[in-house]
């Protein structure tokens, strides 16, 4: 099929993609042109991907612009099919984790050794096409199909700037490392790049899902000997003892502030923190519950818009130090690769965070499956 944009020709393929056409309904999978690569892009066929959050966040369209049709989808692992004009390091056959974000490699951001926020490939929810042209690479029918995160992995085959690509060990496995293209790598890095915990401290880790469960395996693998979960879901805590977790504290129980127990319950507060709620109070929490003179809180959870962040300038003159992060910290084409052979050297545990796995023929069942809140991460196949 041609599709024709000006004088300039496109021979499109088709593939197979779970499209969502409206808001919060089912995504239907059926077939869709996918154009060639153009400059500084590949295409890549997605073998496995996951679901993350995000998508569901975004699919539900609660408190964001509605962009539709869109193909969602951004924790994946795939191989590349083909390359663009100016791709020079990566070739097909590579094995690759697609990501949400990107490295540019040449903005200050890139060549600063202390950020990961590229100026050229930072995570835009409102962009719907490639930077190259500003059009889509999907289509149906003439319909252009909007992208999502600059990856949309819910497609056998897709488009993405070659900056937004991670190539990878051909002999991890896809199943298995694809999950570390968002979540779990984002609160792992946030525990091991930022909070930098020593050997022996106390962690305190605000949420127990995915984000924080990565983040306390961030504390184990730092050899941390208290890491205390909080969270006011009590059914998360037998499963937060496999990441680590070895107390657990429920805000709910208590008539008092959880920075307050906290502090109690480590003679003065913890080493180190980690926020993945997103919500102002626990962020206050985490920030007031480590120790004077050496403490560090780490925040992770996106708030609100509107929200405000309060505490008094002394708990920042009595030297708690707090921070921000943003995918832990990690470089995507130049880091992502390196967490790839911690698992391989099983230095770090991914199986657990998979609870859940469908053929994408069912993808609708992973958004059950979190929506339900059964899931950690729930692995889609593709099939042949």
């Amino acid at each position: 099929m041609q599709s024709v944009y000006g004088c300039l020709v496109i021979v499109m393929n088709i593939t197979v993609a779970a499209v969502a056409w409206e808001a919060g309904k089912p995504l239907v999978v059926e077939e869709v042109e996918v154009a060639p690569p153009q400059k500084m892009e590949v295409r890549l066929r997605i073998l496995v991907t996951s679901l993350c959050h995000t998508d569901v966040y975004f699919w539900e369209a609660k408190g964001q612009t509605p962009l539709f049709p869109r193909i969602f989808g951004h924790e994946a692992g795939g191989i590349v099919e083909s390359v663009g004009e100016g791709v020079t390091d990566l070739q097909p056959g590579d094995h690759v984790l697609p990501i949400f974000t990107g490295e540019c490699k040449d903005c200050r951001h890139c060549k600063s050794e202390e950020s990961n926020m590229c100026d050229l490939l930072r995570i835009n929810t409102d962009r719907g096409a490639m930077l190259h042209d500003g059009r889509t690479r999907f289509s149906k029918n003439g319909q252009p199909i909007y992208h999502f995160l600059g990856t949309s992995t819910f497609s056998e085959y897709t488009v993405v700037h070659v900056g937004c690509v991670a190539k990878i060990n051909p002999q991890a496995p896809l199943d298995k490392v694809c999950v570390l293209s968002c979540g779990i790598s984002t609160g792992l890095g946030a525990t091991l790049n930022v909070a930098k915990p020593t050997n022996g401290s106390t962690v305190a880790i605000f949420g127990l899902g995915a984000v924080g469960l990565a983040a306390a395996e961030g504390a184990r693998i730092s050899g941390a000997s208290r890491i205390i979960g909080v969270d006011l879901n009590a059914n998360r805590f037998n499963d937060a003892r496999k990441f680590g977790v070895t107390e657990f504290v429920n805000p709910k129980d208590y008539d008092k502030p959880v920075q307050q127990v906290i502090a109690e319950m480590t003679d003065g507060g913890v080493d180190r923190s980690v926020e993945c709620t997103g919500n102002a109070s626990a962020m206050i929490s985490a920030f007031e519950c480590v120790h004077d003179g050496w403490g560090v809180a780490v925040l992770v959870g996106v708030p609100n818009k509107d929200d405000a962040f309060k505490t008094h300038p002394v708990n920042l003159l009595n030297e708690r130090t707090l921070k921000g992060t943003f995918f832990g910290n990690y470089k995507p084409r130049s880091d992502i690769p390196g967490v790839v052979e911690k698992y391989m050297k099983k230095e770090l545990e991914l199986e657990k965070f998979i609870t859940h796995e469908v053929p994408f023929s069912e993808i609708n069942k992973a958004f059950d499956y979190m929506l339900r809140g059964e899931s950690l991460r729930c692995i889609i196949r593709m099939e042949a």
